[in-house]
């Protein structure tokens, strides 16, 4: 049986993945972070005690990035 060699998918899947940490990083840290497709502004919306089924994520206003984030309100 032959050996998979997946090292060309896990090194494109690790790069992606930390993009995308440090990019919340930034956010999260209150930087002006642009759409890498858009260039556009990157939102954050969190949930809060008025709108606490509000999907959590950071986004720009065209929906080229899009991230999800699991997150709950915390009083």
């Amino acid at each position: 049986m032959a050996k998979m060699d997946f090292s060309v998918i896990n090194d494109t899947t690790t790069k992606s993945f930390n993009e995308q940490k440090n990019l919340i990083k930034r956010v999260f840290k209150g930087n002006t972070v642009l759409c890498p497709v858009c260039k556009q502004a990157l939102e954050m919306k969190l949930p809060t005690k008025d709108q606490q089924e509000t999907i959590s994520g950071i986004r720009c206003k065209k929906g080229c990035t899009d991230i999800e984030l699991d997150m709950e309100l915390v009083l």
